[in-house]
């Protein structure tokens, strides 16, 4: 019979847990879907690329999306069963809250190891690969978006122009370029021809000029300078090419993968900020799929709590002990990167907060005890029957 109560109460869970993951999901998706139509709307780019920019995008909102549509879809579910007096037939037939948990602790592990696997393999991964396709589109737009006889100001600081381009596109003809990355001194540089040439491990693309000259002037306009050369590279900058200076060509903690992180934070003669951003990023591996079973604790005693609302209700509180959550999470983090706390107490200070309160309450709940002291529920802060 526990094994029929067990599939029930499951199916009565993951039923709102794949709406609410969706419709998340989906939320946090339209915050890129801007960036994403300008991409491919106004700087050229595949709707191939932009569906490949979009998977790879995906485990980044998944990391936040699973331990909150678990909690959701716990008091909703859970909600549903007690507002009906489901629960309360359960518990007469002689089922205390304890043999009710298993379906519960299924659905938390199972969504642990899901945000655990997304987070230590698919993350890292997916940046890798968002950091390579953003290089190949920027590549493939700066060869393919240079026209002969055109101004093209798509890099930043420099205004290029090619009086011919050859019909196979290896090199440029009579190259003209307006640096003024050097605000002081603007360039002006002339070449009889130029080659594109792409640096994957560097992530640059350097034009390559031939048999040319660089003209300079001071910024008064009292000297001139000139300088011939035979071979002259300028590194384009290519993050306006591809929507923006925040795309990730370059690695952060935050995209690094745990063997990374971990190599990283043991390198001699770090800075102690680094240091603790590195073992911080360490620690939230592990602390963000934790939260699926604290999530999964503090969701059995708040979703069968008696109540006369609907879906709502539990959808509310979810969002309630979510932002409870996460604003302890920030501070332990702030407190640890200020040095206040040790990185590891602060990154672990909202599991273990709601976790004692989580157990707590499991506790309190399967005693059918009040879940606050008798002295706060007179005064009526807050009142659970």
């Amino acid at each position: 019979m526990s094994k029929v109560i067990n599939r029930y109460i499951l199916r009565e869970i993951s039923i709102p847990f794949f709406m609410i993951l969706f419709i998340l999901t989906f939320v946090l998706l339209m915050g890129k879907i801007l960036q994403l139509m300008d991409l491919m709307i106004n700087k050229g780019v595949d709707f191939a690329d932009i569906a490949k920019l979009v998977l790879y995008l995906m485990p980044s909102f998944l990391m936040i999306t699973i331990p909150v549509s678990l909690l959701i879809s716990i008091l909703m579910g859970l909600g549903r069963l007690s507002r009906d007096n489901e629960i309360t037939v359960l518990k007469s037939s002689g089922l205390s809250l304890y043999q009710l948990m298993p379906s519960i602790a299924f659905a938390s592990l199972c969504a642990f190891l899901i945000t655990a696997i997304t987070g230590f393999f698919l993350i890292p991964y997916g940046n890798l690969a968002t950091r390579n396709l953003l290089f190949d589109i920027a590549k493939q737009k700066a060869s393919i978006g240079i026209k002969e006889r055109i101004f093209n100001d798509d890099f930043a600081g420099l205004v290029l122009y090619a009086e011919e381009i050859p019909p196979h596109g290896d090199y440029m003809k009579g190259v003209f370029i307006c640096d003024n990355r050097m605000l002081k001194e603007p360039a002006t540089i002339i070449a009889e021809k130029g080659y594109l040439i792409s640096n994957p491990e560097s992530m640059r693309v350097t034009l390559r000029l031939k048999n040319g000259s660089i003209h300079t002037t001071n910024e008064e306009l009292t000297t001139y300078k000139k300088i011939d050369f035979s071979s002259y590279d300028v590194n384009l900058d290519l993050s306006e090419s591809i929507g923006g200076k925040n795309n990730p060509i370059t690695k952060d903690s935050r995209e690094m993968s745990l063997p990374e992180l971990i190599r990283k934070s043991g390198t001699p003669d770090l800075k102690k900020a680094v240091l603790k951003d590195l073992i911080i990023e360490i620690h939230k591996k592990f602390t963000i799929p934790f939260a699926c079973i604290i999530f999964g604790i503090i969701g059995i005693p708040l979703g069968i709590s008696k109540h006369r609302s609907g879906k709502s209700r539990g959808f509310v509180t979810g969002l309630i002990v979510i932002m409870i959550y996460y604003i302890i999470q920030l501070g332990g983090e702030a407190l640890g990167e200020t040095g206040a706390l040790s990185p590891e107490v602060g990154t672990w200070m909202s599991n273990a907060i709601l976790g004692v309160i989580g157990v707590y309450m499991l506790t309190m709940t399967a005693k059918e005890k009040p879940l606050m002291p008798a002295c706060i529920r007179h005064i009526g802060i807050w009142k659970f029957k």
